[in-house]
């Protein structure tokens, strides 16, 4: 097996926890601000290490006074808000695990975690969660209280904690140590039941050290940062406890429809996203130059600023003619969409699933260097990461300091480290299944180069094997393919079928822009557009391209659009953007009848 380990840069005392980085900030730079809070006019009201941590400590003695005790597991279901943050630091600070639900979760989810994790009392965002509480509260009986963020409950626990020592307090924040479990996160579930991940306050500790001293150009004091993934997952999370160490500004943006101007009026230098994200800032930038009949330079603009990120990795670096051309695009395009990400934005770190070659380089063309980032719940987040100093567009960078990776021989990846979980909470047959040794299963295959740089190449539950016999990845084919301003979600299918198609759901935001600028009815719904010629021609030649980097064997061969969008309220996504392939082979089976060309009863059978 092909393994690659980085050695720690720091390694944490036994008796340190998450507190202790927020304790850290605070007498290195009291006045620093560690957090912005817009206000219901759009301004960023900025807040101080020292004063974070008086309200963290008012909020945390409100919650021992409500009985909160250590080690009580309490769940906290919002959108991602300023508040989600005071509460998860408040409830570490009283020895607390806090648990997080999404906000979208159904009541059946709540009611899973809530009993599982014996949750002890939920702080909630509005009047709809609690009557999503109400409707499974007789599942969740350990839940005795629950407070609403949209309410005064906040100020009613801070007003009667007032009694409640600092010396008690401290006592309680000290309770945990580092190899304590800090926090019970829920895997987003593609299949079953979601498991519970124990994650302990080593992994973000020593992960929040490493990673600040082995990315200095991002995580640097008077650093910024937009929060607008949901808290519930861990990327975000591990974001928020590293800013707070590394004495990053972070704003948050619960609404994803105002991202774009929250981006301008808070000025990040640096952003956390998924690829899907970086996908639609580019393909909006695409149709509205489209739209205003610049469609043209757009694309040539794209075309230079790619061959021009290209260049800079070869010997002899950029021509004189691909230098020009750059220059003169940065006037014309690139400097636009720089001032649309706040106009300071250097730096991106997307994970979640690969981002691809052809926008890696476009965006470090235009002055915004993606570095590309592999982890699972299961690892705290991150346990590998680009550098900007080294790399390697296109693969995931290598492991953080204090982590190791090897590739078993079936081509699974496997890691371990500092910031892998304790166990499965309660699941003793899931964690021995995981495990090997201190080595961590991801599920995930891939590919490790003599330099520790890491491709992904699919999941190892989701390769397909085809009929023929062929081992076909579904991946690397529906990554590209959700790069098509068209396509919204891309799933590939073929196990035990004679070749590999494709079921298409559109892109609703997109489509009515596309369809008016290629002279088409804009006001066509989803499911005319999935019949629509014009549409057709237009998800084909996507598949051409992508089909011209495949085997014809791996290819796909045929396709179907359907006339919904996939999306995690039709409960065909995780929280975390991943498909839910047997939802969707479910939900959708008469497409894939109409692909293969069998009736509903024959493909039972099969």
């Amino acid at each position: 097996m092909k393994s690659y380990d980085i050695e720690p840069l720091v390694v944490s005392a036994d008796t340190e926890n998450i507190t202790d980085l927020l304790e850290e900030r605070v007498k290195r730079t009291p006045n620093l601000p560690l957090f912005a809070v817009e206000q219901a006019d759009g301004r960023w009201v900025d807040l101080s290490a020292k004063d974070f941590k008086s309200q963290v400590i008012s909020l945390a003695k409100g919650l021992v006074a409500s009985g909160i005790q250590p080690g009580q597991a309490v769940a906290i279901m919002s959108r991602t808000r300023f508040e989600w943050t005071l509460i998860d630091f408040a409830l570490w600070y009283a020895g607390a695990v806090p648990v997080p639900i999404y906000e979208s979760s159904a009541p059946s989810q709540m009611e899973w975690i809530l009993s599982d994790s014996d949750a002890v009392a939920l702080f909630l965002e509005t009047d709809e969660h609690l009557n999503r509480f109400e409707q499974i509260k007789a599942g969740a009986p350990l839940v005795r209280q629950v407070w609403k963020i949209e309410s005064d409950a906040i100020q009613q626990l801070i007003k009667n904690g007032r009694e409640v020592s600092n010396e008690s307090i401290e006592s309680k924040r000290k309770s945990s140590k580092l190899r304590d479990l800090a926090t019970i996160i829920y895997t987003s579930g593609t299949t079953g039941k979601p498991k519970g991940c124990e994650l302990t306050h080593r992994g973000f500790v020593e992960l929040s050290k490493n990673a600040t001293l082995e990315l200095p150009q991002v995580v640097a004091e008077g650093a910024s940062t937009l929060l607008f993934l949901p808290l519930a997952h861990v990327f975000a999370r591990f974001i928020e406890v590293l800013c707070v160490h590394g004495g990053v500004k972070v704003g948050h943006q619960p609404d994803s429809k105002n991202v774009g101007p929250a981006m301008v009026s808070f000025r990040p230098t640096f952003l956390l996203a998924v690829p899907r994200v970086f996908e639609k800032v580019y393909n909006s930038a695409e149709q509205k130059a489209e739209a205003a009949g610049k469609g043209k330079i757009f694309r040539t603009a794209a075309y230079a600023a790619i061959a021009y990120s290209k260049a800079l990795d070869t010997p002899s670096g950029p021509t004189l003619v691909q230098k020009a051309r750059h220059k003169l695009f940065d006037l014309l395009v690139y400097k636009k969409l720089r001032a649309a990400m706040g106009g300071q934005v250097k730096y991106a770190v997307s994970g979640g699933a690969p981002l691809g070659a052809r926008l890696g380089h476009f965006y470090r063309a235009i002055g915004l260097i993606v570095l590309e980032g592999y982890g699972l719940t299961e690892t705290t987040a991150p346990a590998m990461i680009g550098r900007p100093d080294s790399l390697r567009i296109g693969k995931v960078g290598r492991v953080l300091p204090g982590t190791g990776i090897k590739i078993a021989d079936d081509g699974e990846i496997w890691l371990r480290g500092n910031n892998i979980l304790r166990g499965y909470w309660r699941n003793p047959a899931a964690t021995a299944e995981a495990m090997e040794g201190e080595w961590f299963k991801t599920g995930d295959i891939g590919e490790l180069d003599d330099d520790g740089f890491l491709s992904i190449t699919g999941r190892k539950k989701e390769l397909l094997v085809t009929a023929g016999g062929k081992n076909v990845a579904p991946a690397p084919l529906e990554d590209p393919l959700r790069a098509d301003p068209l396509v919204g979600q891309a799933v590939v299918i073929g196990d035990k079928r004679p070749f590999v198609a494709a079921l298409i759901s559109l892109d609703s935001e997109m489509l009515p822009i596309w369809l008016a600028n290629n002279g088409a009815d804009k006001g066509m719904t989803l499911a005319q557009a999935a019949k629509s010629p014009i549409v057709l021609a237009e998800i084909q030649k996507a598949i051409d391209r992508v089909n011209r980097h495949f085997s014809r064997a791996e290819s796909i061969r045929k396709f179907v659009i359907i006339d919904k969008e996939l999306t995690e309220e039709s409960g065909h996504l995780t929280p975390s953007l991943k498909i839910k392939r047997d939802a969707v082979l479910r939900d959708f089976a008469s497409a894939v009848n109409e692909i293969y060309g069998e009736t509903t009863e024959a493909a039972e059978v099969i």
